[in-house]
């Protein structure tokens, strides 16, 4: 690090889980983020600010007039561009010592496992079902940990999975495939969303995304969910699935 980099990150420098060698490693690590929306925006804008030397951030999705109610990183401006540019562009503004990778399409399942692997942590900051699951089976294909938001009306979750640990569970675990469908997803599209209750949950997301790549403290395990009309937090045990389909042995 310069004289300029240990000044921009001399307060989490301060930070003794963190440190030099923590920021060193923050510097050197690379997120891939999917959905670059109400979660994605504060994951990409924090990320960036802490110092993650390489973002990815893929959305297919063009900003509209509705997105600026909570999607932090978009503009009046970037109405009608991709999501995924227009967050590059603001984490190019906020920090240009950021590479930042804009991919403004969706990922296939051969895509997505290649930019997985490509990736210290992947950030699901989606809100389908479909995607959710498609995300779940490329970290474990590819052993990275998987950082998963959720958020809708007043009410948001997070939970951390990583396949390099043996007995740790899969997304599918915690819903399996078949809990899911077009119809939860429609009823999702339909219902509004608190602003502030995403920057949280994503800022949470991003917190744990910084623990994993700088190595400080112990990455989030369970459920946690969050009530955003009684403040109040809840905390549930995820154990892996034995009968999972996913991440079961065969």
């Amino acid at each position: 690090m310069n004289d300029a980099s240990l000044l921009r990150y001399s307060r989490q420098i301060l930070l003794e889980p963190i440190d030099i060698d923590g920021q060193e490693r923050l510097l050197a690590g690379h997120a891939l983020i999917i959905g670059a929306g109400g979660l994605g925006s504060p994951v990409a804008l924090y990320l960036a600010a802490a110092g993650v030397g390489r973002l990815t951030i893929a959305d297919a999705d063009a900003v509209e007039l509705s997105n600026l109610q909570r999607q932090i990183a978009h503009r009046q401006a970037d109405i009608g561009r991709n999501k995924a540019e227009s967050a590059a562009a603001a984490i190019g503004a906020l920090n240009d010592g950021c590479e930042v990778r804009a991919i403004p399409r969706h990922l296939g399942d051969d895509a997505l496992r290649e930019a997985a692997a490509e990736a210290d942590v992947v950030l699901d900051c989606t809100d389908r079902f479909a995607s959710r699951y498609a995300i779940n089976r490329a970290c474990l294909a590819t052993r990275r940990p998987l950082v998963s938001g959720a958020a809708i009306r007043f009410s948001g979750q997070l939970a951390v999975f990583d396949p390099r640990q043996p007995d740790g569970p899969c997304y599918a675990c915690l819903y399996p495939p078949q809990a899911g469908g077009e119809d939860d997803e429609l009823r999702c599209a339909e219902n509004g969303v608190a602003g502030p209750l995403v920057g949280m949950i994503g800022t949470f997301q991003a917190l744990e995304a910084l623990k994993l790549i700088s190595g400080a403290g112990t990455p989030h395990r369970g459920l946690s969910t969050f009530d955003g009309l009684t403040g109040e937090w809840r905390r549930f045990n995820v154990p892996r699935d034995p009968a999972c389909p996913v991440c079961a042995p065969r």
